[in-house]
């Protein structure tokens, strides 16, 4: 018998029905809504709210970022363990509900040990739902490669839709009640992100577990070059995202004018992840699609250096937006081609935990230089800089080992 294709539904053995394999991957996608686009990326339209109404530097600010990327390097070397010992499914969910309610908790004051610590536990919790949701994106049931970069990517779609949402409701809030009114920002936020948990418990129930492994553990150091290319592009990309909308505004670009261009950014996020990238990665090496996408993120972040105002903001927002998280279903591809079924979610945790120290190490950097007299442009050309060694590293990657699994009893062969 051969595999259902990427739309037809199942049932189980129980008759039980069983969601279609594009339906289990947007259900799940709820956790890059709730884990990227509202805990880590809003943060960049609240900022320049929070920077006025708290009085902080940009290095001030870059901290609390940096509070939140140490949380998120905990819980990405962290993940594997968890979902060993407790299950992928339970991890996943727990996950949501903590990162929701960090969310609503982000709300409660201004101070700033205070902010750090919830920043730093939304990481956490942040962290192990993309990591574990990335898994479970990667072991949906499909018929071929193919269609499980298309999964991937449908999972990592999430993030441009989370941008999105966050792009309407945070500038409508801060309209309407000013700089310090960004508390109801998180606020609003955190009640999303709690509706987003609905789906994730239902669709995640329809990932079949893990294949168990046969021998020894597999060995990670085959992957070098992608873990300096991820690090590296971690930190690149994420100072964009952080200090882009204090950017806009020193130019001059507040209000509506800001928002359309974050809603600009997480709609081409999604349709680049979700049309583009899914297809193009699969059919790349596992150099050659790495560096694709860091060429063409490099080429949406250099606009808005070079050419202020309106134009550069908005040409920047549609290339850097439709390329960014390709990085992110890169390495999920790259992870899943090269290890065994048993060892994705310890693979792409281990990606993950180099990708978050990036992102830990980024906005402090950018924010140390934008403090001086060069400015946040002088802060995000060190992204340019960073991005472009990354993906000169990459490319050293050699084409991924044939990775060997054990079919479980009673499934087709073709199963993930």
């Amino acid at each position: 018998m051969s595999d259902p294709t990427p739309t037809a539904p199942r049932a189980d053995r129980g008759g039980r029905h069983i969601p279609s394999a594009a339906v289990i991957a947007l259900g799940l996608a709820a956790g890059p809504v709730v884990a990227l686009g509202f805990t880590r990326f809003a943060y960049a339209l609240l900022l320049p709210a929070m920077r006025s109404d708290l009085d902080w530097s940009f290095t001030t600010a870059g901290g609390i970022t940096t509070a939140n990327a140490i949380g998120y390097i905990i819980g990405a070397a962290t993940a594997a363990v968890w979902a060993k010992r407790f299950g992928a499914r339970a991890v996943f969910v727990t996950g949501m509900i903590v990162s929701a309610i960090a969310l609503l908790l982000t709300a409660v004051t201004g101070d700033y040990v205070y902010l750090t610590i919830i920043r730093f536990i939304g990481g956490l919790s942040t962290s192990v739902v993309f990591v574990v949701g990335s898994a479970l994106a990667s072991r949906i049931r499909v018929s071929g490669p193919k269609q499980s970069a298309t999964m991937v990517s449908i999972y990592m779609a999430g993030v441009g839709a989370g941008i999105v949402l966050s792009g309407i409701a945070v500038p409508a809030v801060l309209t309407w009640l000013g700089d310090s009114g960004w508390p109801a920002g998180w606020l609003v936020m955190g009640v999303l992100a709690v509706v987003a948990v609905w789906p994730t418990i239902v669709t995640s129930k329809s990932v079949e577990p893990a294949v168990p492994s046969v021998g020894r553990g597999a060995s990670l150091t085959f992957l070098t070059p992608t873990f300096v290319w991820y690090l590296l592009y971690g930190a690149g990309y994420v100072s964009y995202l952080t200090f882009v909308i204090a950017l806009l505004g020193s130019e001059g670009l507040t209000g509506w004018t800001v928002a359309a261009f974050f809603i600009a950014l997480g709609l081409a996020s999604s349709i680049g992840t979700l049309l583009i990238w899914g297809p193009v990665i699969a059919r790349l090496s596992s150099a050659t699609a790495p560096a694709l996408v860091t060429l063409v993120v490099v080429v949406g972040l250099v606009p808005v250096l070079i050419w202020p105002g309106i134009v550069g903001a908005f040409i920047s927002a549609i290339v850097f937006g439709a390329g960014f998280m390709a990085g992110p279903s890169a390495a999920t591809v790259v992870a899943k081609r090269t290890l065994p079924a048993a060892s994705w979610t310890t693979g792409i945790a281990a990606l993950t935990t180099a990708f978050s120290v990036g992102q830990a190490v980024g906005p402090i950097a950018s924010g140390a230089i934008s403090d001086t007299s060069l400015g946040i442009v002088g802060g995000l050309w060190l992204s340019v800089v960073l991005l472009v060694v990354a993906g000169v590293v990459v490319l050293f990657q050699r084409a991924p080992r044939v990775a060997t699994r054990r079919v479980a009893p009673n499934r087709p062969s073709g199963a993930l």
